[in-house]
């Protein structure tokens, strides 16, 4: 089985169910609203949060990539940074569970953590972000023997703002051999990096996943002719446009993949996971429309689900699923 290096923010969601919104006045956070916060605010509100019996769920998105290939079955390690503390042990011990060696570089400050809010009858949710530890990840904290060793590096798009970092990441992943991938994260991170962005893509990575806003972003084009134009700079181009499915593209080769049925009621790590099932099918040598309907298969069961992990018998619904498909598109001996 090939394997899978991935790089990302650690970062841990710290979900809290409140009887009202006191706690949010007393730290100024607008109902609804997305904050970002210092330090100490982030460790005030975290001890304040505790006696509400909060939940904890490790996340960010290439660690909720790797968590999936992990549980696939393909050897994955996660390279991120986090604090010396509770909640940054609580990151690396959860995603080792799931069986992801946990290459974890350690701060001086606080590990970073997404703050949910749930308040009122209609469960109004207010978000206070403290990033922390993970912006202290730098270049200087990459040494080559990370990468030796792995098929895959899988780059998680938001870190594209350190653009140092990553340019040293994705060089030390070349040199040692690996297939490297990007989730492009987010629209605004394309257009605020659009020359690194196009640098980084057309040198270095092979595959490439993205939204549609993030490929009108990187091509200034519509989906249909953004893929075209994506698959210019990659080996392969993934396209996904919500629930109407998704587009791959390598070279000539297309393939349009449906939507697989499912019941949607929160689309969190959707392309998350998507990315993970594709990684997993490539692995294999699939056909690149196999790779795209993977994907599509698990994408399927984390929209049934609240967050970004998928619960046991959806996984093993997943599974039989994707096995079947697979040994439907295995050429007999």
């Amino acid at each position: 089985m090939k394997s899978i290096l991935g790089i990302g923010n650690a970062l841990t969601d710290i979900l809290a169910v409140l009887p009202d919104d006191a706690l949010l006045r007393k730290f100024h956070l607008p109902l609804g609203s997305m904050q970002h916060v210092d330090m100490e605010t982030g460790d005030r509100i975290w001890e304040e949060l505790k006696q509400y019996g909060v939940k904890y769920v490790p996340g960010g998105s290439a660690a909720n990539t790797i968590t999936c290939t992990a549980i696939f079955g393909m050897p994955s390690a996660f390279l991120g940074k986090i604090g010396n503390d509770d909640l940054g042990n609580l990151f690396k011990s959860t995603m080792e569970q799931y069986g992801v060696k946990a290459q974890m570089l350690y701060s001086k400050k606080s590990s970073g953590r997404c703050m949910v809010f749930i308040t009122g009858a209609n469960a109004e949710r207010t978000f206070a972000d403290y990033m922390g530890a993970t912006l202290e990840l730098g270049p200087e904290d990459l040494n080559p023997h990370f990468f030796e060793g792995y098929d895959y590096f899988h780059i998680e798009g938001y870190l594209v703002q350190n653009q140092e970092l990553i340019s040293r990441a994705a060089k030390l992943a070349k040199e040692a051999g690996c297939i490297i991938s990007i989730d492009m994260a987010s629209y605004n991170v394309v257009e605020s990096n659009d020359a690194f962005f196009h640098n980084l893509v057309e040198n270095y990575v092979d595959i490439v996943f993205a939204n549609e806003s993030e490929a009108k972003a990187f091509t200034k084009l519509e989906p249909q002719e953004a893929i075209v134009e994506l698959s210019k700079y990659c080996k392969i181009a993934v396209v996904k446009v919500g629930k109407a499915g998704s587009m791959v593209r390598s070279g000539n080769e297309y393939h349009f993949i449906e939507p697989w049925p499912a019941t949607p009621v929160d689309a969190t790590g959707a392309g998350d996971t998507y990315a993970a099932g594709f990684l997993y099918a490539h692995s294999l040598g699939m056909p690149l429309r196999v790779c795209g309907e993977v994907g599509s298969i698990i994408a399927a069961k984390v929209v049934e689900v609240i967050g970004t992990k998928i619960d046991i018998p959806r996984w093993r619904t997943a599974k039989e699923e994707i096995k079947a498909l697979i040994a439907a598109n295995t050429p007999s001996a």
